[in-house]
Order: C-alpha cells, then structure tokens, then sequence
C-alpha cells in the first residue's frame, strides 16, 4: 500500500527535480550568451590581427624597395669613374720620387 510518507516524499523529489532541471536550464542559457559574446570578441580580435597583418605587410613592402641581385656580367663591364681612380704620376713626380732614391742610397 501507498503511504501518505510516500507520496509526499516522491512530491517533494518533483519538485527538487524541476528545480534542478529549470537551474540547469538557466546555467545553459547563460552559457549560450557567454558563448556567443566570446565567438563576437574572436571575430573582431581575428578581423584586427588580419588587418593588423596587412598594414605591416604594406609598410615593410614599402620601406624596403626589392633590391635586384648583382649581376656580375654587368659589374664588368661598367667603367669605374675618373674620379676614383688613383691619379698616375706624372714624369717630373717619378722624376722627383729616383732623385730622392738615388740621394738615399749614395
């Protein structure tokens, strides 16, 4: 036979369950909002990291122009200016330069 224990006891077990399970429903709920206010802050902070990405791209390609590799065939072929060249000496200089040898040694 049911008692009237019982029947309050299984009562009482809904209604701690029906608590439980609105609780848990409330907890899923802000879980969910959570959720979603992280996956919002993830977009924006990976849109920010890209663009962030970009302009540092664009400003290492334009502070840096590319620089073609040497090419030797070329390197050859130029001309060194006049004016780095050491000057020859002239006859009165290498005149001078044995006089002074000559004065040395005698």
């Amino acid at each position: 036979m049911v008692s009237l224990n019982s029947i309050n006891s299984l009562q009482i077990a809904v209604a701690y369950a029906e608590r439980k399970v609105q609780q848990d429903r409330d907890q899923v709920a802000q879980n969910e909002d959570r959720l979603d206010a992280s996956r919002a802050l993830l977009q924006f902070d990976t849109q920010s990291l890209t663009k962030a990405q970009q302009d540092s791209s664009r400003a290492q390609s334009a502070a840096a122009p590319a620089l073609s590799s040497p090419r030797l065939d070329h390197a050859i072929e130029q001309r060194i200016p006049a004016g780095l060249l050491p000057k020859q000496p002239t006859l009165n200089a290498l005149g001078q330069t044995i006089g002074k040898l000559i004065n040395v040694e005698a």
